[in-house]
């Protein structure tokens, strides 16, 4: 799945208003696992002057940046960070990891060639869904669409959900970087 949509599961799921200080780091759990994925493509993209067919043919797969990512996807490692938290009376930083484990679970279902190790550093095994979010040749054709709808209905939900100017605007703010994610897609990559 897109960031966005990782980020509305996770509110639609964790981020409930009447639960005290949840919205956000439901919110961040859902950017986090993504969030070296973006320093990786920013620092080949424009620092690195690397064209988009040599980021994803090769240098995404270097041995280096996949476990950056995969230090972000794995589970055993959020579910220290989990317990961790819950032991102390960490009540935010918990949701914070499960909405971590939460990003986690919906890439496991919707990753293909692109699968993280979320058993790092226990295992290097990696589960290749039959699904990917975005290839065509796994379903992507669908999956995509989909994710898209679902994005769309999710939002509008959590509007409707949300009383808070702050909620509401950071809903508004995801569904405006989603348009703006497919937008450069159309850009870049069609």
């Amino acid at each position: 799945m897109n960031t966005p949509a990782h980020i509305v599961v996770n509110l639609l799921v964790l981020g409930k208003e009447e639960t005290k200080g949840a919205i956000a780091p439901a919110a961040v759990g859902g950017l986090l696992p993504d969030l070296p994925m973006m320093v990786f493509y920013v620092h080949a993209k424009i620092f690195s002057g690397i064209s988009e067919q040599v980021i994803w043919n090769h240098t995404y797969h270097a041995a280096g940046w996949q476990t950056f990512f995969d230090l972000f996807n794995s589970l055993p490692l959020i579910a220290l960070g989990y317990t961790g938290a819950r032991l102390a009376g960490g009540k935010r930083l918990a949701v914070l990891f499960a909405g971590m484990a939460l990003h986690c679970l919906g890439d496991l279902l919707l990753h293909h060639d692109d699968a993280h190790r979320h058993l790092f550093p226990l295992s290097d095994w990696r589960f290749s869904s039959p699904v990917s979010y975005w290839d065509p040749q796994h379903f992507g054709h669908i999956a995509g669409p989909l994710e898209a709808a679902a994005v769309v209905a999710g939002c509008g939900f959590l509007l409707k959900r949300y009383r808070s100017p702050k909620a509401r605007l950071l809903v508004a703010a995801l569904a405006t970087a989603y348009a703006v994610y497919w937008g450069y897609v159309a850009v870049v990559w069609m």
